[in-house]
Order: C-alpha cells, then structure tokens, then sequence
C-alpha cells in the first residue's frame, strides 16, 4: 500500500494544484462566498475523517446551547435522503447519518440539519427556524462557497497534517497551507501525559500566524456504557467476556481502551451500514456475550442486535490544559457577533 501512494505521488501534485487553484479562486473573489447574519463556527480537518469532529462538535453545542438557540448543519454522510432535510421528532438514522442522528437524540432544543450545499442548507435552516442564533457547522472546513465567522481546525496526535501528503499519497484534502485559514487549531487524540514541552515542540511545527491559537485535546471515554434501557460501570461490564465492535475512521484507541488479550475486534468501514450477512457475523463472534461499540456505531446497530447485549461507550473532548481560553474565545466571538447582529437590525 505504501509503495503504490508513492507511485501515485503525481497524481497528489496535481490533485493539490487544482485544489490550490479553486481555493485562490475563492479567496480573490472569482467564486463567490457566501456569509450569514449571524455566529457561524466551522469545525473540520485538512485529512480525511478520524479527527475528532464529532466529540469537538458536542463539545461546543454543550458550550452554547443553554445560553444561544444553537443549531448544527452537516453533510448527513451516507444518509438515503437528498437535500436539505431538518430533523424533527419522526426523523431516523437513514436520513440524516449517524453523526447528525447522534446530535439529535443527545440534545433537546438543537436544532439538527444537513444538506451537502452548506449555504442552501444555512438559507433554509434560518428560513424554517428564524430563531437560530447560532449554527455550528460539522465538517465544513473545505466548503469555501460558505464563509464561516470562526475556523476550528482539528489534527491528530499521531498523525498531524504537517506531516502528511496530499491525496492519494498522504490523506490530505487540500495543502497544508489550507492551515492558515483556521483561527484556532486544536491537536486531538494526544496522550494524557503529553508534557508542556512536548506541546510547545508541536506548537512550533504547526507554524502558527499571527492571532491563531492552539490547543491539545485527549479522549475522555466515559466510566460508564449504556444500552437501550440500562447502565453499567465500565469496571463491572468489562469482567464479563465481551466482543468490540467499531464503525468508525479510526477505532484503535476505542479498542486500546476496553479489550483484554482474549477480546475480539470487529472493525468497519467508517459510518458503515450494517447488512444481515455483518449482523450475523457479529451475533457468531459474540455467541451470547455483550457486544459494545462506540456512540456513532450504536445508532447503526440499535435494533439490529439484541437489546440486552448491545452496549455503547461514550466519549468527550477534553483539554489538556488551557480549556478556558478555548471556552472564552468560542463564547467571546458568539456573544460578539450576536451583539453586532442586533445592532445591525
């Protein structure tokens, strides 16, 4: 697999001249870029999926949403509807994707849409829900037709983006000089014991311009895993025999987190729909014994599989350090930007 990306590295020149060039297109005005009348905050990546987008997205909802009527807007990845499509009380998984689903069942009073077209799926949001005072926009870092108030770009730990290529031979969307457009870049997915010094050599590496901040985020798995109608203690759950199973870019730390030496991994394309023939190989992997997977993959598989076997663990965002000026520089601008917007009307 390596040698063939190398063999491809052509093909990543050219792949990253075109992205270049439609960029600069949009940034000198020869595409146009639409802005909207209120806080908008985009939260994505340069490479392809694996990032943390989803937790970082609850992340802030919980931020704003007792405070602002927040909404999110995403593509709705794999979803069977078209267009725009907001989630009300009857909506299922099939329509709007298992992140936007995830975000709809979690929290009440957010308002859930998708559409791949970022600015007709802002247009209609606000046109439906004219109350909104604040979307927050999941995976949208490359959509350049919608011009966002507030860039959070994501990266790993383990694979930062300026150490990778472009596609196909790296996993980057767009060059890395993509970077620039963000106003805070947070580094995800670290060890917990990342020393400051460590951070400051990756802080240097990111190059940073002038007014653009960063932070370090790890995975806080939760203590405790849930099913359709129970809850346990991870501690207690896991002195069981069980099987993982996991739908998502990259499952290693879900799987780092839970197994045992004896413990079967099932892995799967990232936002997988599960056919009978992966529910039949799960249910003979797991021969009676409890069955946990992650949040996302869970609202694939509820109903799929055993209500008393399938469990979910959850996990959250958290910050090394420095979460308050995060938190400050999310609330600062939205409160700003809702002032001048009713000075403005």
């Amino acid at each position: 697999m390596k040698l063939l990306r190398l063999l491809l590295f052509p093909f990543a020149i050219l792949y990253g001249c075109i992205t270049g060039i439609r960029n600069w297109f949009y940034l000198i005005g020869v595409f146009k870029r639409t802005s909207f009348d209120l806080p908008t905050i985009v939260v994505g990546n340069l490479s392809v999926g694996g990032t943390g987008k989803t937790p970082m997205v609850e992340y802030i909802i919980r931020l704003l949403k007792d405070h602002y009527q927040t909404a999110t807007l995403s593509r709705g990845y794999k979803r069977k509807s078209e267009g725009f499509f907001l989630a009300d009380a009857q909506t299922t998984m099939e329509q709007i994707g298992d992140e936007p689903f995830q975000y709809h069942c979690k929290f009440d009073n957010v308002q859930v849409a998708v559409d791949a077209k970022r600015v007709n799926g802002a247009t209609n949001l606000l046109a439906r829900k004219p109350e909104t005072e604040v979307i927050v926009l999941d995976d949208a870092f490359q959509h350049l037709a919608f011009q966002g108030g507030l860039y959070i770009l994501l990266t790993t730990y383990d694979a930062p983006y300026f150490k990778d290529f472009m596609l196909p031979t790296g996993n980057l969307r767009e060059s890395r000089k993509g970077a620039q457009r963000a106003d805070i870049i947070v580094v995800t997915k670290c060890p917990k014991d990342l020393s400051l010094a460590q951070q400051k050599n990756i802080t240097q590496e990111l190059h940073l311009k002038q007014g653009q901040l960063s932070f370090f985020t790890y995975i806080d798995f939760s203590k405790i895993a849930y099913s359709k109608s129970d809850s346990v203690e991870v501690t207690q759950l896991i002195q069981d025999d069980f099987i993982l199973v996991a739908g998502i870019a990259n499952p290693q730390s879900f799987f780092n987190h839970l197994k045992k030496e004896t413990t079967v991994c099932l892995s799967f394309p990232d936002h997988h729909h599960f056919s009978s023939t992966d529910i039949e190989l799960i249910l003979n992997q797991a021969k009676g014994k409890k069955i946990i997977t992650t949040e996302k993959d869970y609202v694939r598989l509820q109903g799929l599989l055993p209500e008393p076997q399938l469990f979910y663990l959850p996990i959250q965002t958290a910050f090394l350090n420095n979460s308050e000026a995060f938190d400050a520089k999310i609330l600062n601008y939205v409160g700003e930007s809702t002032r001048n917007r009713s000075i403005h009307h």
